[in-house]
């Protein structure tokens, strides 16, 4: 049976150096003229959630999407983590990175999960990468996080809580391949099942 979260999914970004490094001259403009002190997050609701193996619909106004390889961390009971899941945060193309509004990243289907949870390992030391029709478009390195797993979760208990069943994206490394319908996307990473997901037109 395939894994879907039972909480709340949040997404991160900027936590991959590479971004961080990419955006860095718009960070000085307005409005917060400034880096970000501390983790800035986003919530991928429950619409967007497409299983391992799903098609994922994209609207015709969308020519193509971004692929965001991920891992999620599946909280435990106390804040423990429970286990780790391959996701693929797709999103509508844009340029800003301050608050991404729900248009973008919330469309219906717009996260593929993958359809085991892993309960080993060490997510600083996961290596991603993202086949698109069988093309190697991708990698994400975790270990280039500006804010690893154990300290991304410290940073984020200082302002908020995280339950039991809550899913905790680590981020997207930068150079995010794009991807249109008709194409086939897979996720892959040593240890973990293979998250594949397709993406069709949406129904009229």
């Amino acid at each position: 049976m395939s894994y879907l979260p039972t909480g709340t999914v949040y997404g991160v970004l900027l936590n991959f150096r590479a971004e961080v490094e990419a955006l860095a001259p718009q960070m000085d403009q307005p409005p917060y003229k400034a880096s970000p002190k501390a983790p800035v997050l986003y919530v991928k609701t429950a619409n967007t959630w497409t299983p391992n193996g799903g098609a994922v619909p994209v609207p015709a106004r969308v020519p193509e999407v971004e692929v965001g390889a991920t891992v999620g961390l599946v909280m435990g009971e106390r804040g423990t983590v429970a286990g780790y899941v391959l996701m693929n945060d797709f999103s509508v193309p844009h340029t800003s990175f301050f608050r991404p509004p729900v248009k973008f990243k919330c469309l219906d289907g717009f996260l593929g999960i993958g359809g085991a949870l892993r309960t080993d390992g060490d997510p600083d030391r996961f290596t991603l990468e993202v086949r698109i029709d069988g093309e190697l478009r991708h990698t994400a390195d975790f270990s280039q996080l500006v804010r690893p797993a154990v300290r991304l979760l410290a940073d984020v208990n200082e302002f908020m809580t995280l339950h039991a069943g809550d899913v905790l994206m680590l981020g997207c490394n930068a150079g995010r391949p794009l991807a249109k319908v008709g194409e086939r996307i897979e996720i892959s990473a040593p240890g973990f099942e293979p998250l594949v997901n397709t993406l069709v037109k949406e129904a009229a």
